[in-house]
């Protein structure tokens, strides 16, 4: 790396932990745990285990992120008065390791750039992701399971655990439709930026001529309530229908009628689970999955309020990234407006890099309005 190199590297940095701290306001973290001490040197405190449980909860995430904001910006800091003394010392030995050290305090920036941007609420809960291919048949419905894939490596690269809830199989190649619960630290703030729809090009494995078919597949993506999270859902708003539970590749089939299906008139959302053999407990989970997308759905009106533009629907002209295959390989990202060569490699989990641009994106729109 060359001096002049360095000097913007730690301008972008600098410039990136002044923005980072006009976002986490560590004098006023500071201040809410000066107040949570306060709390618990109040025996009452501990009387009410619930509420205390909670406020832990906020004092252990605050004191983390102001011990890593702070860690992080004495090591910028350290590094740039390091390399002066080496400079003036003439010591390029010592200034080529301090030039390597900057580029993987770089690595740490953006880290912290992430995890300060995934502050909202329900950023830290696990996710329940819904897969629904568009029309064309067996085309789709394979596009679909290569999606569905793409989730587990990518949660499985992360060391997020899942639970399928609920798969449908194609009757040709491919899935009807698949939703599944990802749970792992801040899954659902990773994954709420894979709302939308997604598109694939590419020349079709059933089409014996060879033509170049294009795809559509949704996904959407709803954060798992918290059990405190009140929902209210009327009787008559509901239909319940349970059926005979067939899981993937015809693994787990039930011969009692245990899966259920719930449709919720209203908002047309339809759920279904077939997760456990028990048919109460898979009523269970699927009126938690109908919890979560009616709370999601809550949540963008509030948002679409907030921001005096109507709701955002998740139709079939929502797209939010393409997947080419051919003629040229590459993905594309509309939200972030950055292009990837890597098409095989995204498509087998590495996503995190996609992702956190779309994340740094829309924190950069924000800060604009």
């Amino acid at each position: 790396m060359e001096q002049f190199e360095y000097s913007e590297l730690m301008r972008r940095l600098e410039s990136k932990l002044k923005n980072i701290e006009s976002i986490l306001n560590p004098s006023q973290i500071e201040k809410r745990l000066e107040e949570i001490a306060e709390l618990e040197n109040n025996p009452e405190f501990w009387s009410n285990p619930k509420e205390s449980a909670q406020i832990q909860r906020e004092k252990n995430r605050l004191s983390k992120q102001l011990e890593k904001f702070k860690k992080v910006k004495r090591g910028v800091e350290d590094n740039r008065e390091m390399v002066e003394l080496a400079e003036e010392e003439g010591d390029t030995e010592t200034r080529e390791l301090l030039y390597t050290e900057a580029e993987e305090l770089a690595e740490e920036v953006r880290k912290l750039e992430i995890e300060t941007m995934l502050r909202e609420e329900n950023d830290s809960k696990n996710a329940i992701v819904t897969i629904h291919p568009g029309a064309g048949g067996t085309e789709s419905q394979d596009w679909a399971s290569m999606l569905y894939r793409m989730y587990l490596r990518f949660a499985e690269e992360r060391g997020w655990k899942v639970e399928v809830l609920d798969y449908q199989a194609g009757e040709e190649a491919g899935i009807k439709s698949v939703s599944f619960l990802v749970k792992g630290e801040n899954a659902y703030g990773y994954l709420k930026v894979e709302n939308g729809v997604h598109r694939l090009v590419r020349v079709s494995p059933f089409d014996s001529s060879g033509r170049r078919h294009t795809s559509f597949a949704s996904v959407q993506v709803s954060p798992e309530v918290d059990e405190d999270i009140n929902i209210e859902i009327n009787e008559k708003d509901i239909r319940i229908d349970v059926f005979r539970a067939s899981g993937a590749g015809g693994q787990h089939v039930n011969k009692t009628e245990s899966a259920v299906r719930i449709t919720h008139f209203p908002t047309g959302i339809v759920v279904s689970c077939q997760k456990d053999r028990s048919q109460h407990k898979n009523k269970e989970m699927a009126f938690k999955m109908l919890k979560s997308k009616l709370y999601e759905l809550e949540l963008e009106k509030r948002k679409a309020e907030e921001a005096g533009q109507p709701k955002s629907e998740i139709g079939w002209g929502h797209q939010i990234r393409s997947y080419v295959l051919f003629p040229y390989q590459m993905v594309k990202d509309t939200r972030s407006g950055k292009d990837y060569s890597q098409v095989n490699a995204i498509l087998d989990g590495e996503l995190t890099q996609v992702i956190e641009d779309v994340l740094i994106a829309q924190n950069s729109k924000k800060g604009e309005e």
